[in-house]
C-alpha cells in the first residue's frame, strides 16, 4: 500500500499541504527540532491520545483542537517533552499555538502542538517563537523530509509513508511522518504521528476511523512495555482531492479505512523494526484465541518479555521464554492444545519441547524478520503484535537519555 515512489514526500504528498523542519536550538544535538504542516484549506481533523494519567500539556491543549473537529496546522518540537511542567507548561502549550496561528492567519484553537524529548524540562519559548516563525517562512511542499526529521529523539530514521486511493472517481492521497523507538507501550498511539489526506470526509466519521484503525496498528506495537506522556497521532482531512464528501459509511468509507489501515499498519512495522537499540523485528501471531483480546493479551505478554527479548537478541531459540510468558499472560488456556513456531519450525507442540532441524532453526534465528506463531487451539480469534529485540544498544541508550 505504501508508494515508495512518493514516500519522501510524506505530509505534503496529499493535495494543499506543506510543511517545514527548522533548527531551533532545542535540541542539545543541535539538529532540526521544530515542525509545521500546514493547510490553508480547512482540514476536518481526528486525534488519539496518550492513555497515561501524567499527560504532557500538549496534549491537553491538542484534545482541545481535536473537540472543534476542524484545524488548519501542527505544530512539533523535539528535545523537551513539556511533561510535568505545571501550569508554566500549559502555558507555553498554548503559546505555541497562538503564535503558529498568528503567522498563519488562523485561529489558535486550529493549531495541534506537539512536543517530544525529556520529561520535567520547560520550553525555551524565545527559540521556540523564533523557529515557529522561521518554520512558517519555510513551508513548501518539499517540506516533509525536514519535518520528518524535526520531530525524532531516538530514531535512527525518519518514518514517512504515502499512498493513495480511487474514491468517487477521484484520486486520494494520503502522507504520513511518524516518530517512535522508545517508551513504546499500546493503550493510543504509542508515538507522534501526523497524517494528512485530501479526502473529502466528515469529522466524525474521521474521528471513527482513525480510532478504530489505531486499535488495530499503533496499538499493536511494543518496543519495551513503557507508555510515553505525549503519545498522539492525528490525520488531518482537507477535501482537496474534491471526491464526493463521505458522510456515511458504506463502499467509499471503506475504501478510506482499508487505505488508512494498511498506512498505519506500515508505519506501525517501521516503528517496532525501528526500536532503540534493535537487531531483530519480531511479529507474534496468536491464533486459535477465543477473542481478539485474549490473543493480543497473549502476544503483548509475549513481545513485552524482556527474558523473551535478550534470546532473540542472542539468538538462542529458547522457546521455554515464550510458553512461559504464554503462561503468565492471564488468559486461560491448555498447555496440551497449545503450540509455538519460530518462523514455520514448531518448538513446542502440545505440552512437550518439539523435535526440530538445529541448523534450520539458526538460519531462522540468524535473520532480522522473525514469526513467532502461537496456536492456542482453543477458538478462531487471533492477533498480531510487532516488537524488537533487546540490545546491549538499547541499555546503552537508555541509561545515558538525560545526560
Amino acid at each position: 500500500m505504501f508508494s515508495e515512489k512518493n514516500a519522501q514526500r510524506g505530509v505534503t504528498y496529499p493535495k494543499g499541504f506543506k510543511a517545514a523542519g527548522v533548527r531551533a536550538g532545542i535540541k542539545k544535538s543541535g539538529n532540526l527540532d521544530l515542525a509545521v504542516i500546514y493547510t490553508e484549506r480547512e482540514a476536518a481533523v481526528a486525534g488519539t491520545f496518550t492513555q497515561n494519567a501524567v499527560a504532557a500539556a500538549p496534549v491537553f491543549v491538542s484534545k482541545e483542537t481535536v473537540a472543534t473537529g476542524t484545524a488548519h496546522a501542527i505544530t512539533a518540537n523535539a528535545g523537551c517533552a513539556n511533561a510535568c511542567t505545571g501550569e508554566e507548561g500549559m502555558k507555553s502549550a498554548r503559546q505555541m499555538a497562538a503564535i503558529t496561528a498568528a503567522e498563519l492567519g488562523c485561529r489558535a484553537d486550529d493549531v495541534i502542538v506537539a512536543s517530544t524529548g525529556i520529561i520535567g524540562v520547560n520550553l525555551p519559548m524565545d527559540k521556540m517563537e523564533a523557529g515557529i516563525k522561521q518554520a512558517v517562512k519555510e513551508l513548501s511542499e518539499d517540506g516533509s523530509v525536514n519535518a520528518g526529521n524535526a520531530i525524532v529523539t531516538t530514531d535512527t530514521y525518519s518514518k514517512a509513508g504515502a499512498t493513495e486511493v480511487e474514491i468517487g472517481g477521484k484520486q486520494v492521497r494520503f502522507g504520513v511522518i511518524a516518530k517512535g523507538s522508545g517508551m513504546i507501550q499500546p493503550n493510543m498511539a504509542t508515538m507522534l504521528c501526523f497524517i494528512t489526506t485530501d479526502a473529502a470526509i466528515d469529522a466524525k466519521l474521521l474521528q471513527e476511523a482513525l480510532s478504530e484503525v489505531v486499535e488495530v496498528s499503533f496499538n499493536m506495537i511494543s518496543i519495551d512495555g513503557d507508555m510515553s506522556t505525549n503519545d498522539m497521532a492525528v490525520i488531518l482531512a482537507n477535501g482537496a482531492a474534491e471526491n464526493p464528501r463521505i458522510t456515511a459509511k458504506g463502499e467509499d468509507y471503506q475504501k478510506f479505512y482499508d487505505t488508512l489501515l494498511a498506512l498505519c499498519q506500515g508505519m506501525a512495522q517501521r516503528i517496532a523494526a525501528d526500536g532503540e537499540g534493535a537487531t531483530k523485528f519480531l511479529t507474534i501471531h496468536v491464533t486459535g484465541t477465543k477473542s481478539f483480546t485474549d490473543a493480543k493479551t497473549i502476544a503483548m505478554s509475549v513481545a513485552k518479555s524482556p527474558l523473551v527479548k535478550t534470546a532473540f537478541f542472542g539468538e538462542d531459540p529458547n522457546w521455554g521464554r515464550v510458553i512461559c510468558a504464554v503462561g503468565y499472560a492471564g488468559v486461560p488456556m491448555d498447555p496440551n492444545k497449545t503450540v509455538v513456531k519460530f518462523g514455520d519450525i514448531p518448538v513446542y507442540w502440545r505440552g512437550v519441547g518439539a523435535a526440530y532441524d538445529g541448523e534450520a532453526l539458526k538460519k531462522v534465528m540468524a535473520d532480522h524478520d522473525i514469526l513467532i506463531d502461537i496456536d492456542m487451539g482453543e477458538g478462531e480469534a487471533e492477533a498480531t503484535v510487532w516488537s524488537c529485540d533487546f540490545s546491549y544498544e538499547y541499555v546503552k541508550i537508555n541509561g545515558e537519555y538525560h545526560t
